[in-house]
């Protein structure tokens, strides 16, 4: 019983870092990039100051990147320590793994034009709502630490003197020996704890659940979404054959929302880099709107919502949504997951080393 127990739980745990691995290797390289080759006064004016403005960028920035739930961790993270408020992090952090286009195409041709609108809209709405809160009730974590002094460092110890090729492989050797280490642990830990929930509680009730619109409550699912791990894109034929079961509208908006925006890997590291009032605030924030949202769309939007089916014309977008969607080999999935292990391992091992200490000094 506990090896099948331990055999769920593994095959859980490598399914969702295999599928996450490829998108948080190219994070950590794309957020090294970004961090050696974008001047901190730049990115200053940018998302660095309470300005309404700050997150509408940090927004649309992450409503136009495909990239999951996971993945988006070390991106929003890079931008936080190279100078970013919290406020424009969250919501960059809230609308990636909400909205990219495949996930919009896919949304209307299975979901229908008002659902998938209201999605789109509320994929808008919810990440400026969650950065403004973030700037509001922030407190010391409202910039990274010793992120002033840093920006305030002259332009020439920068990097301005250093040509294309080092800056490239220092902003490599942040992304992956700085952050990709502060942050992997936190992922791997995050990752076995939702392989141990799917292991725990079957799919089966997890489907009973949600199949029985009787019994679905807009808290029940914004909990659910939550605490599961579900990407923008792979979650919507699930919704949709919800609806087409009989769910309310609400329903599909509330756990499209916090389904895609809200899993324990990214809760975690948020929790673990940032602090526990980040957060609270990116949480809270984030399902009572989808609840909100989800309440609206039932009582005064779409009151009389008649359930989509498929036509010639959802063919045809998911057609195009389809070819949005990059799958990586499986052979490239592995190596990356490896090398996510590797990043959390070497984190630990001042830790591993220190209790081995311990112990030959306790004999």
């Amino acid at each position: 019983m506990i090896a099948g127990l331990l055999n769920r739980v593994f095959t859980a745990f490598f399914d969702i870092l295999n599928g996450a691995s490829v998108w948080l290797v190219l994070s950590f390289a794309l957020a090294g990039t970004l961090h050696s080759f974008l001047r901190p006064e730049k990115l200053q004016r940018m998302l660095g100051n309470g300005r309404l403005s700050s997150i509408m960028r940090g927004t649309v920035s992450g409503m136009l990147l495909p990239i999951c739930s996971c993945g988006v961790i070390p991106l929003g993270l890079g931008l936080y320590y190279s100078g970013a408020w919290l406020g424009p992090t969250l919501a960059f952090m809230t609308a990636t793994p909400i909205i990219n286009p495949a996930a919009v195409l896919l949304a209307y041709g299975l979901l229908g034009p008002q659902i998938a609108t209201i999605y789109l809209v509320s994929g808008f709405v919810v990440p400026m709502i969650v950065g403004m809160a973030g700037n509001r009730f922030a407190g010391p974590e409202l910039r990274a630490p010793g992120i002033e002094e840093f920006v305030n460092v002259p332009a020439m110890e920068h990097g301005d003197g250093i040509g294309v090729g080092r800056k490239f492989i220092s902003g490599l050797h942040w992304g992956f020996m700085e952050l990709g280490v502060m942050v992997s642990r936190y992922i791997v830990m995050g990752v076995f704890l939702a392989g141990v929930i799917i292991a725990v509680i079957p799919r089966t009730t997890i489907q009973e659940y949600l199949g029985n619109p009787g019994m679905i409550s807009l808290v029940g699912i914004a909990v659910l979404g939550a605490v599961m791990y579900v990407c923008a894109v792979g979650h919507i034929p699930f919704v949709a054959a919800l609806v087409a079961s009989g769910a309310a509208p609400g329903i599909a908006v509330t756990f499209l929302m916090t389904g895609a925006a809200t899993n324990l890997p990214e809760l975690i590291s948020i929790y673990r880099t940032i602090g526990k009032r980040a957060v609270a605030i990116y949480t809270l924030t984030m399902v009572a709107a989808s609840m909100l949202i989800g309440y609206l769309t039932n009582v005064l939007l779409l009151r009389d919502f008649v359930p989509f089916f498929g036509s010639d014309h959802a063919t045809g977008t998911i057609g195009m949504a389809k070819r949005l969607i990059v799958a990586a080999p499986k052979p490239l999935e592995y190596l990356c997951s490896g090398i996510i292990l590797a990043l959390a391992v070497h984190a630990c091992l001042p830790r591993i080393r220190q209790l081995l200490t311990g112990a030959e000094c306790s004999r």
